[in-house]
């Protein structure tokens, strides 16, 4: 209950992102407006040096979720993700999570961190693209779920309770073409 209790009160409360270097479009909501568009493609290089693209898994669901190792909020959720990746995986779902650490963390640390939280999906490192592709994402943990047809099914920013993330999913896998 008191876990409960926790996640619901950090949803209110966002964890602000590094300062971008350039100031975006100013809007009430601080999630980006990309719900309904293409997902940016992108090609990140993941924690073995692998290259990995959004375009990897075209025809899939693909939760790309921006976190770090310095957000508690994205710590709690990631988990979650885990076990919602394995519950969905014969639907095709896959995550992608995209490190925002800056260049003093190593990929030595941020990978310390996927592991304690139990991922095992794909970590990908930053490039000084990928957030601005995706409106900036001043905020973490932010999330965008994209549909099998490449387009934008949900976003959010902050952490949602394990509810809504699964709830975000499920209408992510009963989305989008193909």
């Amino acid at each position: 209950m008191l876990a409960e209790q926790k996640a619901e009160a950090d949803h209110i409360v966002l964890q602000k992102a590094a300062p971008a270097g350039d100031a975006s479009t100013s809007t009430d909501s601080p999630v980006p407006a990309l719900r309904g568009k293409a997902a940016p493609a992108f090609t990140l290089v993941n924690l073995e040096g692998k290259k990995v693209s959004l375009a990897d898994y075209k025809g899939k669901p693909v939760l790309v979720n921006f976190w770090a190792t310095w957000c508690a909020p994205c710590k709690l959720e990631m988990p979650w993700f885990e076990e919602f990746r394995t519950k969905y995986a014969a639907q095709g779902f896959e995550i992608l999570g995209v490190s925002m650490d800056d260049e003093t963390v190593g990929k030595d640390e941020i990978g310390k961190v996927a592991k304690k939280a139990g991922v095992t999906y794909p970590i990908l490192l930053q490039d000084d693209k990928i957030g601005k592709q995706y409106g900036g994402v001043d905020y973490l943990p932010m999330s965008f779920y994209v549909g099998k047809d490449g387009v934008v099914v949900e976003e959010t920013a902050g952490l949602a309770d394990k509810d809504q993330v699964e709830a975000h999913i499920k209408r992510l896998l009963a989305a989008g073409g193909q």
